[in-house]
């Protein structure tokens, strides 16, 4: 893309997994808009494929916002026998169809994809065309609660099992300087009440184990403090959304100065 004669920094950004701590996506959204910092790649893993995808089909951050104010499990949960998971995942997406239109990855206003983790093979699968809301489905699969989705002769389960914040994609779908997101993984330090928390606080103890041995090699990383939010707790949108915003913010220096700094940048636009 050439801005004022120069080339444009294409930036991409990487939406890490994380259930509902990761509506603090829409927080770092909303901050990086305001401040003209335009996302020309997402990539996205879990709720990170959700929240980006929306973005990427045009939906306003106003409405996105609002959505999840009024989310809860009643929306996206159809329970079934569990030959293979506690949720079927039809009433999700169904959901996910109707917020997105309905449309193509091909047809986003913004380069997107979706990653996700065929079940049978061990792979890490990148989702880059055909149904929005199936690789939204698709890379939001949580082992052992909702079903896998089948996509193109693949079962395919949540993205956060190999890839839990997909900063390499966006690089390979052409980001000059990727803005990771990391919302983390909740403290374990409540009792379980039914299977969902058990289920949850068990891929929440396997993540933190994990995170000890990852790197995340991007430009910026912005890690929202989410502590108190567990991976259940779509209730508590609010806070997540503003913690998002505020690690954004603190963040945001940091992006404009690397910004400024790559050759062929059009200063303007951050300014």
């Amino acid at each position: 893309m050439i801005v004022n004669g120069k080339k444009k920094l294409k930036i991409g950004l990487a939406l890490g997994a994380g259930a509902a701590r990761g509506l603090a996506h829409i927080g770092i959204l909303e901050v990086l808009e305001r401040n003209n910092i335009s996302i020309d790649i997402i990539a996205g893993t879990s709720i990170g494929s959700l929240i980006g995808g929306i973005y990427a089909a045009g939906v306003p951050l106003r409405y996105i916002k609002g959505f999840a104010y009024e989310l809860d499990w009643d929306h996206l949960t159809d329970l079934t026998f569990p030959r293979q998971g506690l949720i079927k995942g039809q009433k999700l997406l169904s959901f996910l169809e109707i917020i997105t239109g309905s449309k193509d990855i091909e047809e986003l206003n913004i380069p997107y994809a979706a990653i996700a983790c065929d079940i049978e093979q061990g792979k890490h699968i990148v989702i880059k065309e055909g149904s929005l809301a199936g690789a939204i489905r698709a890379s939001t699969a949580i082992p052992g609660i909702y079903a896998p989705f089948a996509h193109q002769g693949r079962l395919l389960v949540d993205g956060g099992v190999l890839d839990k914040v997909p900063v390499s994609t966006a690089y390979q779908m052409g980001a000059d300087l990727v803005i990771a997101v990391d919302v983390g993984t909740k403290v374990v330090k409540r009792k379980t009440e039914n299977v969902f928390d058990i289920l949850f606080n068990t891929f929440d103890i396997m993540q933190k184990e994990l995170d000890k041995y990852r790197e995340l090699k991007a430009d910026v990383i912005i890690r929202p403090e989410l502590d108190d939010c567990g991976s259940f707790e779509l209730d508590q949108a609010a806070y997540c959304i503003k913690k998002g915003g505020k690690a954004a913010q603190e963040a945001l220096p940091v992006i404009k100065e690397l910004i400024r700094e790559r050759i062929g940048w059009s200063k303007e636009t951050v300014e």
